[in-house]
């Protein structure tokens, strides 16, 4: 149910750098502890899977989260870097008409309405061959896809042999309020 075990352990242990690679619950969990038992271990990474400000940052406390290093390849909706931003625009506008009651602070709507866009997008190649042998060879032929909530500069690439979308991200900070961008994008390995 908690985690406060393992970071205490971790925090006794000397550990001097923590990578907090976990569900958004126990990542929240984990900032919130990390800061209440007075550990301030050099550095701190969080997985980007973890990085929703509603469902993480804001029930950790935003405050006790400053400093966290994570990587993004999404547009995140509570920096203010967003506010005229087409694609954004154009997310808020769906959320507008299709979900007026959700909250615009949790990430993985973002998420979500970039993985629609790109499974849009391969219907749209198959043209009116819906068999799953025709979707499998345009989803596995996508070329430098802008997505309108992805970062700029990061594309969807896919190829027979290597299924992963997104391979390029984006180093960012918490601040106590948003998750600022630095350096540029960076890209792994196309394996």
């Amino acid at each position: 149910p908690t985690i406060d075990s393992q970071v205490v352990s971790l925090q006794a242990g000397g550990a001097d750098a923590l990578l907090t690679a976990t569900t958004p619950k126990f990542a929240a969990q984990t900032i919130r502890k990390v800061h209440d038992i007075g550990w301030r271990p050099a550095l701190h990474y969080l997985t980007n899977v973890s990085i929703s400000v509603a469902s993480v940052m804001q029930p950790a406390g935003p405050e006790k989260g400053v400093g966290i290093i994570t990587s993004a390849y999404l547009k995140d909706q509570t920096d203010p870097a967003w506010r005229d931003d087409r694609g954004m625009n154009e997310w808020r506008e769906f959320m507008r008409r299709h979900m007026p009651d959700a909250d615009l602070n949790d990430g993985n709507y973002v998420f979500a309405y970039g993985v629609s866009k790109t499974m849009e997008h391969v219907l749209r190649q198959c043209g009116n061959d819906f068999s799953r042998e025709n979707i499998m060879k345009q989803a596995t032929n996508i070329q430098n896809l802008e997505v309108p909530t992805l970062l700029p500069g990061i594309r969807v690439n896919t190829s027979p042999t290597n299924y992963h979308p997104i391979r390029q991200m984006q180093l960012a900070r918490w601040s106590g309020s948003t998750w600022e961008r630095f350096g540029g994008v960076i890209e792994g390995a196309n394996v």
